[in-house]
């Protein structure tokens, strides 16, 4: 599709330089016309993340010129609507961008002033036995504990089990003292592009998913998302395990391999179990989320196992996995994932944009 549109505005603007058959002054306004669009193009070619501030100045451009020349140039004008379509969207999705980057900027903002703390093998003593494992094979001990977290993710992503899977690339930033998360992904939905945002600040939950940044699909907020996106706070504290020690958690043993988290932030509480296998890696992570919000919201099991583990940053950690919903109709395996790069406190402030 990007190249279909280089092309276009390539072409679109050698065709402007038969203007220059209408004068040499008039001739050289087509002729800026033609530059400004054949501009446009090399942004693109070149993935130049605002081409379409040039393109969307160079379409205004040429259809006042077109307007001048309206018996012989009119058909520049079905160029110039099939060309505001992808600018339009490019426009849309920069807007989306931006809004997340004043989420995550919010988010950074409550960063506290204090450099990172090291973890210390006697905070251990009080946990569950699995957990202390837990911690203690994934080498938390010793190293700064976690304030920022930044990863990326890839995978794939279905919305009913019989549709086909959808490729997603995701970015994440995390907040530990202040738990909260911001989770931006991109996917390709029946040939049209699907951005979505799901966060967690200031205890309350939002998600949004949008069609080119154009059309919400999804706009979720209230008491369902504000427990959903605190359990999958919780959830994902496998990739930061030093959170384990967070005061607004509270840990319960079940069994030799499994333990209860319960956490508790800004007057909404949920719990999930957490499950580990011999060598002391988390394996799985289950709780009573809610799916869905208002009215159509129900409180179903959610699952998030863990298929493959490595060490990334110091920290030995799930890389792969799926989230599961277990429903009466059926298991609904949604989201396949693998974490491919994360990064911790000043490193992970050096990745933002």
């Amino acid at each position: 599709m990007r190249y279909l549109v280089v092309a276009l505005l390539g072409v679109h603007g050698l065709l402007h330089l038969l203007g220059l058959q209408f004068g040499k002054v008039l001739g050289a306004v087509w002729g800026l016309a033609a530059l400004a669009l054949v501009a446009a193009a090399a942004l693109l070619l070149a993935r130049q993340e605002h081409w379409w501030v040039v393109a969307a100045a160079a379409l205004v451009f040429s259809q006042a010129l077109i307007t001048t020349a309206w018996k012989t140039a009119r058909a520049g004008s079905v160029l110039n609507l099939v060309l505001a379509i992808p600018v339009m969207v490019a426009a849309a999705e920069a807007r989306f961008e931006h809004r997340s980057q004043t989420a995550r900027a919010h988010l950074l903002s409550h960063l506290p002033a204090a450099p990172a703390s090291i973890v210390r093998a006697e905070e251990l003593a009080p946990l569950p036995p699995p957990v202390r494992r837990w911690l203690e094979a994934s080498g938390v001990v010793g190293r700064e504990r976690a304030q920022v977290v930044r990863l990326h993710q890839r995978g794939e992503l279905r919305t009913a089990a019989d549709q086909p899977w959808m490729h997603a690339e995701a970015h994440q930033i995390f907040t530990v003292d202040e738990p909260g998360f911001v989770w931006t992904v991109a996917v390709t939905m029946k040939g049209l592009p699907v951005v979505g945002r799901d966060s967690y600040q200031d205890g309350r939950g939002h998600m949004l998913i949008t069609v080119a940044g154009l059309v919400p699909v999804v706009d979720g907020r209230g008491p369902e998302i504000d427990q959903g996106t605190l359990l999958r706070f919780l959830g994902e504290i496998v990739w930061f395990p030093s959170a384990a020690l967070a005061p607004y958690l509270r840990w319960e043993p079940i069994d030799d391999h499994s333990a209860r988290a319960t956490m508790t932030w800004r007057g909404v509480e949920a719990s999930g179990v957490f499950t580990f296998d011999d060598q002391g890696r988390q394996v799985k992570m289950s709780a009573r989320r809610y799916k869905s919000d208002g009215p159509t919201a129900s409180l179903e099991r959610w699952e998030v196992p863990a298929v493959a583990w490595e060490r990334r940053g110091g920290v030995l950690m799930p890389v792969r996995g799926t989230a599961v919903w277990k429903l009466g109709a059926g298991d609904l395996e949604y989201y396949r994932w693998e974490i491919t790069d994360v990064s911790y406190n000043h490193a992970a402030l050096e990745g933002q944009p």
